[in-house]
Formats: C-alpha cells, sequence, structure tokens
C-alpha cells in the first residue's frame, strides 16, 4: 500500500470535521448517539444470544433476524466509536487506508442488508401466501444459500467500487465534511473528474437496492391482498402486525439511505450540510436501536424468550 500511496495519491490522513457548522454542540450531540449506540449494542447483542440460545427459534424467519442483527452490530461499531471521537476529544484524523477501508464496510453492509431485507420479505410471502409449501422452500441449505449471495453480491459490487475510487489521483485537499467516510465524501477529494464514480455509485445503489425494494414492495402487497382474504379476524390482525413490524424497519433501513445517496450526488449545495450529516448518521444508528425493539416487541416467540432469559439470570442471583 505504500507503493501505491507515492504513484497515486499523496493523502496519508484524512480530517473528519463532524458536523460542520455545529462543533460547539458536539458534546451534546454525543448524548443521544451515545445512548443510541448502547441500546443497539444491547439490543442486538440480547436478539443474537437468544436466537442461537433457543433451538425454538431456529427458524428460517428467525436465521435472517439473526443475520439483520449481525449487521446491524457491525454497522453501528464501524460508524459510531469515530464519530463520538470526533464529539467528545476531537480526534479528527483517520489514516487514509483506514478511511477506505471504513467506507467499504459501510456501503458493503448497505447492499447485504438490503438483501437480507428482501430476504425476510420473501419469507414473510412464502410462510402466508403458500404456508404448506414453507418447510420445503425455505430449507436450511437454501438459506446458507441466500446469505452467501447476499455477501458475494455486495463484496463483488464494492469491491468494483473502491478500486475506481483507489485509481484517483489524490494531491491535496483531505478534509471531509462528515464523521464518518462514505464513498462521495472521499472521491471528492480527488484531484480528476469524479463523473465515472458518481454515476457509477448511483447505478450500483439502484440496479442493488432500487431493484431490492421493488420486489420488497410486491411482496408485501401480494401479503396484504392475501391477508385480507383470511376468513379469521385474529389471523389477519397476527399477520398485519408481524407485517407492520417488517415495513417500519423496511421505512427506517431505505427512507434516510436513499436521501442521502441522492443529496450528496445532486443537492450538496443546496440541502443545510448539518442536516446530511446527521441523516446519515441517524441512517447509520437508528435502524440497529430500533430493529431488535420492534421485533422484541412483535415477535410474541422473542419477547417470551428474551423474559425466560431475564428469569432464569434472576434465579441464579
Amino acid at each position: 500500500m505504500a507503493a501505491v500511496n507515492h504513484t497515486r495519491f499523496q493523502i496519508v490522513n484524512c480530517i473528519l470535521v463532524g458536523v460542520q457548522g455545529m462543533e460547539e454542540a458536539h458534546p451534546w450531540l454525543s448524548v443521544p448517539f451515545c445512548t443510541m449506540f448502547l441500546l443497539a449494542l444491547l439490543g442486538n447483542g440480547l436478539l443474537l444470544f437468544v436466537i442461537l440460545k433457543e433451538r425454538s427459534l431456529h427458524q428460517p424467519m428467525f436465521f435472517f433476524l439473526a443475520m439483520l442483527a449481525s449487521s446491524d452490530l457491525v454497522l453501528c461499531t464501524t460508524t459510531m466509536p469515530k464519530t463520538l471521537s470526533i464529539f467528545w476529544f476531537d480526534a479528527k484524523e483517520i489514516a487514509f487506508e483506514a478511511c477506505v477501508t471504513q467506507m467499504f464496510i459501510i456501503h458493503f453492509l448497505f447492499v447485504a442488508e438490503s438483501a437480507i431485507l428482501l430476504a425476510m420479505a420473501y419469507d414473510r410471502y412464502v410462510a402466508i401466501c403458500h404456508p404448506l409449501q414453507y418447510s420445503t422452500v425455505l430449507t436450511p441449505s437454501r438459506i446458507v444459500k441466500i446469505a452467501v449471495a447476499a455477501a458475494v453480491r455486495a463484496f463483488c459490487l464494492m469491491a468494483s467500487l473502491t478500486f475506481l475510487l483507489l485509481r484517483l489521483p489524490f494531491c491535496g485537499p483531505n478534509v471531509i465534511s462528515h464523521t464518518f467516510c462514505e464513498h462521495m465524501g472521499i472521491a471528492r477529494l480527488a484531484c480528476a473528474d469524479i463523473t465515472l464514480n458518481i454515476w457509477y455509485g448511483l447505478t450500483v445503489a439502484l440496479l442493488t437496492t432500487g431493484v431490492d425494494t421493488v420486489f420488497i414492495t410486491i411482496s408485501y402487497v401480494l401479503i396484504l391482498r392475501a391477508v385480507f382474504r383470511l376468513p379469521s379476524r385474529d389471523a389477519r390482525a397476527k399477520a398485519l402486525g408481524t407485517c407492520g413490524s417488517h415495513i417500519c424497519v423496511i421505512l427506517m433501513f431505505y427512507v434516510p439511505a436513499f436521501f442521502s445517496i441522492f443529496a450528496y450526488r445532486f443537492a450538496v449545495n443546496s440541502i443545510p450540510r448539518p442536516v446530511h450529516i446527521l441523516l446519515a448518521n441517524l441512517f447509520a444508528i437508528v435502524p440497529p436501536m430500533l430493529n431488535p425493539i420492534i421485533y422484541g416487541v412483535k415477535t410474541k416467540q422473542i419477547r417470551d424468550r428474551v423474559a425466560t432469559v431475564f428469569l432464569q439470570a434472576r434465579k441464579q442471583h
């Protein structure tokens, strides 16, 4: 990598300025972000523990939920420690290689998590619309294949995105107006035309998460159509409750993510910088914080198992 530094780019370190325009408020901003970070760690860690420990939860829906929790844990631990170090200690410097690595992980997880949400929508579609075929369609081997496919797709797309980024010459500016490193923030440091990077990044987003969103929407339209045909009111209420929690998670994931994708490319000067940075940070921490809460409250099996874990821990003490 040292050889690459001399031949392709000269930046050794990058400076992350935090929430530009709100530097004096950084200590106050750290309070809600630190609280959400701790809740995300606790909630997703507990969710993973319960799913792995309880054999009754070794079902496709909960395996997908464990994948989502793992992705959320990595996402918030990739972004929040650096964000909080900027807020608390004004530690704005980050090595260029570390910055690119952070960018790769964040965007990899975004594409992979989108695939997980699509798999969860498909899981609910099969469970509600074709319940008799559920166990034959979503077999353990097929779940593993879905997980591997999600990871491979995300890796290949992010590897090509990173390659296009590192081919650029970086010869001067090293200040990124953000709390963490992301693709367009690094690309704008280059002393060359980045049109290809802008459009390739947008194409990747639209052809992956955009297509995922279309299929997720189709799945839930078919699910809702089947739900309203159920003869039992209790069955309809249970199905709607499960689907409602999934839709909340999907909206929390996609709305701020797509806002950030389009704003950084086409509205960088028209949207106040603090608004953009704060929304990007909320994308990195709010879904990981709320996902285990939503699924823990809405899913009876998880709620019962969590209660059992706490009761057992209390008896031991």
